[in-house]
């Protein structure tokens, strides 16, 4: 059962890393050097990105609709 539990915590901080890395390029507008990679590699790089991406784009609108964050205009 150990095991299992340290899987859900790499895969958490995965998860974290990869979004941190989509708001620093949705807000700086910086992105990771991955052309430079060839192959399955370069693939696997991307999807892992677009978790990012999904988390932020899932996460945005529920904070938005909460009571605890507001727009700046």
């Amino acid at each position: 059962m150990p095991f299992v539990g340290k899987l859900v915590h790499y895969s958490i901080d995965l998860v974290l890393v990869s979004t941190t890395l989509a708001g620093i390029r949705r807000s700086a507008g910086l992105t990771p050097a991955v052309d430079d990679t060839k192959g399955t590699v370069n693939v696997a790089i991307k999807k892992y990105l677009q978790v990012g991406e999904s988390v932020i784009d899932y996460i945005s609108p529920s904070l938005a609709a909460s009571g605890y964050f507001k727009r700046d205009k």
